[in-house]
């Protein structure tokens, strides 16, 4: 007898709904502002380290050329572009976040979005906002459903079914083989914490992951392969193995609650439970006049999921991955320069002994509070040299919604990320950003490929 998920029947109601009525402005204008976001950051990621051996494998795997590359202008098959473009994204860790749900929704979503839309072509700009939020959403409410600390990498997992979802409307698949998909993509959800802790290329890869499984689940099913008809709730399914407890209540609110309108952008190319406390040590230097020199001691009360994510040593010999995730070290670049920036994970900012001598003046502390999935509120405090300590305490955290970065911020980003790949024009960064600014009236958004690699690489 088939099984029936009632998670499931919810996403295929949301997805029905949307294509029959659309979305809210707020929500079109949210998912424009981070699909910008995210393909800048997709950009900048040309210089992820393992980059160029990704793509010589795929390379000589070979195939036809359906899908381009972000900022490079190499073409692939959309399986192995999608997965390329989706370690690029989150391969500085600069791509946007859902906080409360700790998942970074669009690192899978964008890529396989906009490589199908280049291959098939005739997707309009409208279309791809609406499978954009629709994919948003899922992912989001896959994370607030947890109630659980991670134990799986739950970014690429929940991204991958949201992009699954995404391109099952673009694609125009019914609400039978739409189950499919989603059921297809459950079968290859994987990716754990590990990679997280040891701060491996693997983080990113599992990105990559996500989106070659969204485009293979939707072409097997549009093919008619059939999938688990209870990936979600069934006793084997994602909320029993991965989660291990969840609550799908948060299902409910599809379609009332636009989870594209809750994400934050990220201000700084390192893991987003660092923010918290760049943000407060910009505040204490602003308001304060903290100085490098004048810190003898940094202590930073966080919550235990925090604690967890970026609470690790800094150390000699640390691996890019790794010190994006390491509050000590970020903190003291911010303490030393004013800022994180991409340029503090090069191999010569990595092995400077003054930064990580004050990075071992700072502190991680668990601060004990009892959400496992909470990355606020946090406490900074800092011992001065002339005998003061200044603290700074803050429930949200720079680039959120209750503390958004300004459209100037949010273009300077886009900017910073353009102007990072030494060879592309920056008259072409303008044309894209002015593009996305407009894309509710573009007709067919494969255009939007030749803007992204306005040169081709050799």
């Amino acid at each position: 007898m088939a099984m029936q998920d009632p998670v499931v029947d919810r996403i295929v109601e949301h997805v029905g709904r949307v294509g029959a009525h659309g979305v809210p402005a707020e929500a079109r204008s949210a998912a424009k502002s981070f699909i910008a976001d995210t393909l800048g950051v997709g950009v900048a990621g040309l210089s992820t380290p393992w980059r160029r051996e990704i793509f010589d494998m795929l390379a000589r795997i070979g195939g036809v050329g359906e899908a381009t590359v972000f900022g490079s202008g190499e073409r692939l098959p959309l399986v192995h572009a999608a997965m390329l473009n989706a370690y690029q994204v989150h391969g500085h860790e600069f791509d946007c976040v859902h906080d409360a749900a700790v998942v970074h929704p669009m690192a899978a979503v964008i890529p396989v979005l906009f490589g199908w839309a280049e291959r098939e072509g005739g997707v309009s700009g409208a279309q791809l906002l609406r499978a954009t939020v629709v994919a948003v959403d899922i992912a989001a409410t896959l994370g607030l459903c947890s109630r659980a600390p991670m134990r799986f990498f739950r970014p690429a997992n929940a991204g991958g079914f949201g992009a699954t979802v995404g391109l099952a409307m673009l694609a125009g698949l019914d609400a039978t083989h739409l189950r499919d998909a989603v059921g297809i993509y459950y079968g290859q959800c994987a990716g754990t914490m590990q990679a997280h802790i040891e701060g491996t290329p693997q983080l990113a890869m599992q990105m990559g992951f996500a989106a070659r499984s969204a485009v293979t689940a939707v072409e097997l099913a549009r093919r008619g392969m059939p999938g688990p008809r209870a990936p979600l709730s069934g006793d084997f399914g994602y909320f029993a193995l991965f989660d291990g407890e969840a609550d799908p209540a948060p299902f409910g609110e599809l379609g009332t609650s636009w989870r594209i309108t809750e994400v934050s952008h990220k201000p700084f190319p390192s893991g987003r439970a660092t923010h918290g406390g760049i943000d407060a040590l910009q505040r204490l230097m602003r308001e304060d006049g903290v100085t490098a020199d004048q810190v003898v001691a940094c202590r930073c009360y966080v919550p235990p999921l925090t604690e967890r994510l970026v609470g690790r040593p800094a150390i000699e010999g640390m691996a890019p991955g790794y010190a994006r995730l390491c509050l000590q070290y970020v903190g003291a670049v911010c303490l030393r320069r004013g800022k994180v920036g991409l340029d503090d994970f090069t191999a010569a900012a990595l092995a400077d002994p003054v930064t990580l001598a004050l990075a071992h003046r700072l502190s991680v502390v668990d601060n004990g509070y009892l959400d496992p999935n909470a990355l606020t509120p946090q406490r900074i405090e800092i011992d001065l040299a002339d005998g003061r300590t200044v603290a700074c305490e803050l429930s949200a955290v720079l680039g959120s919604p209750k503390q958004p970065l300004s459209a100037k911020a949010a273009r300077a980003k886009f900017d910073t990320c353009w102007h990072s790949v030494p060879e592309l024009p920056a008259s072409e960064g303008t044309k894209l950003w002015d593009a996305l600014t407009a894309l509710e009236g573009l007709d067919d958004v494969s255009v939007l490929a030749a803007l992204l690699a306005p040169y081709r690489a050799g």
